[in-house]
């Protein structure tokens, strides 16, 4: 009797199974391969399991920033440093992971077509937004609760932005206050703005900001209630903690409908570690973002925000165009690095229609997959003005503190100016849709 539909059966059940553990799931490289492997022959699957065994067997992570040869290097070492649970909730996506993975593979389906014969003796990396002019095009993506990967969190973070002439973007559910942020940055940071379901929540926090000296306000319009974060809800299984300290409310804006989720603490629970909360009546406070906001929310905002409003979260040309229409300053596409929803599209495909949507009458930046200084030159070359990066800064800060961010941040710009000098581009402007062709399919 021939058994090898069964042993195929149960060897896909396997690799299935193994592929919801939070070591692969958190893994962009292990889940790719894991994908491939469901396809593999059988020598193939042999191989890979014994190079996964010997993966989980050594000790074999970085143990200084400097050892680093990629960025990618920082995220064992930061799962080595990070509690299970709070690892998770960095790595997480939205149910099997798919698009966090299909944003990093979206980068690998273009190619760069490089000059020779030019003078690149000098390269210049620096990049202008709203007239103030950055180091790089690199822009530190909004994280929250960045404390829960190292004590310093964000301001560790704008320290290092700061180190590195970077433009920050601080998170509404950030671990520190705009004021301490921007001291830490010694310059203008951005407010990343989730309104809540009260409108003069949100409209405080603007204000805050404002006075704080952010020159801009980004609303984020990508993430609503209720993501199905298998991996975060993984790998909480796996952390043994006591964490009523920190979570005193139980309230997640994460998991709605998911048992045990629910706490005396509610909302106002959640947001006591949250210093953008601080002193704002949070009593009909019900939900972190507003799932009613429309474009007549986006009017209403855009008549009270005094700086510069930019929306992330932003994907398609019909939108792209009326944020135009409604006066909104700049774009971030983004569809928060795969953890919003399934959609299965990559936002650097999502970047050329978003730029055809806004005509050149903003800047649009975009994030979600970069780890490489090739895929910032291939979002510049695109037409994006700056290129975010989320993960990789916050894999520094939980592995090394300051001192890991900057790492990262030295890396990309180290694979930007190497790649730009490859390709014959001596600066940030020279880079253009020339230099790429697209993977044949």
């Amino acid at each position: 009797m021939n058994h090898t539909p069964d042993r195929s059966r149960t060897r896909r059940k396997f690799l299935k199974m193994l592929g919801a553990s939070p070591l692969i799931a958190g893994s962009g490289v292990l889940a790719g391969c894991l994908a491939n492997l469901l396809h593999a022959a059988p020598s193939e699957e042999k191989q890979f399991l014994g190079w996964l065994e010997n993966l989980q067997q050594s000790d074999d992570v970085i143990s200084s920033p400097d050892q680093a040869l990629d960025v990618m290097d920082f995220e064992p070492a930061a799962r080595k440093a990070i509690p299970p649970a709070h690892f998770g909730y960095l790595a997480t996506g939205v149910d099997d992971d798919g698009t966090v993975r299909a944003n990093r593979d979206g980068y690998s389906r273009i190619q760069i077509r490089a000059r020779r014969l030019v003078d690149v003796e000098r390269i210049d990396i620096s990049q202008s937004i709203f007239g103030v002019k950055w180091n790089t095009p690199i822009v530190l993506s909004p994280i929250g609760s960045q404390k829960a990967f190292h004590p310093d969190g964000e301001l560790a973070v704008a320290r290092a932005a700061q180190s590195k002439g970077h433009l920050m973007l601080l998170s509404t559910a950030a671990t520190s206050s705009i004021e301490d942020a921007i001291a830490a940055r010694g310059g203008p940071v951005w407010q990343q703005l989730y309104p809540t379901n009260v409108w003069e929540v949100g409209q405080a926090i603007i204000k805050r900001a404002e006075k704080a000296g952010s020159p801009a306000i980004v609303l984020t319009v990508d993430l609503q209630e209720g993501s199905n974060r298998e991996t975060l809800f993984r790998s909480q299984r796996l952390d043994k903690r006591q964490c009523s300290a920190c979570h005193s409310g139980a309230y997640s804006p994460f998991a709605r409908g998911k048992p045990g989720t629910s706490g005396s603490g509610g909302f106002a629970g959640f947001a006591s570690r949250k210093p953008m909360f601080d002193g704002l009546d949070l009593s009909k406070v019900t939900a972190l973002h507003a799932v009613n906001m429309d474009w007549d929310f986006v009017k209403r905002l855009r008549d009270t925000v005094t700086v510069k409003l930019l929306i992330k979260g932003i994907v398609t040309r019909e939108d792209a165009q009326l944020a135009v229409q409604h006066g909104v300053d700049g774009l971030i596409v983004s569809n928060h690095g795969g953890r919003a929803e399934e959609t299965l599209r990559p936002t650097v495909e999502s970047l050329p229609e978003v730029l055809e949507g806004v005509g050149g009458k903003v800047p649009v930046i975009v994030d979600g997959g970069v780890r490489r200084g090739t895929d910032i030159f291939k979002a510049l070359a695109l037409g994006a003005t700056a290129v975010g990066i989320g993960r990789p800064h916050s894999w520094g800060l939980g592995a090394f503190g300051q001192a890991g961010v900057e790492a990262v941040l030295e890396i990309l710009q180290r694979e930007l100016r190497t790649i730009m000098r490859q390709a014959g581009t001596t600066s940030v402007e020279k880079i253009t849709h020339d230099y790429l062709v697209s993977r044949p399919s």
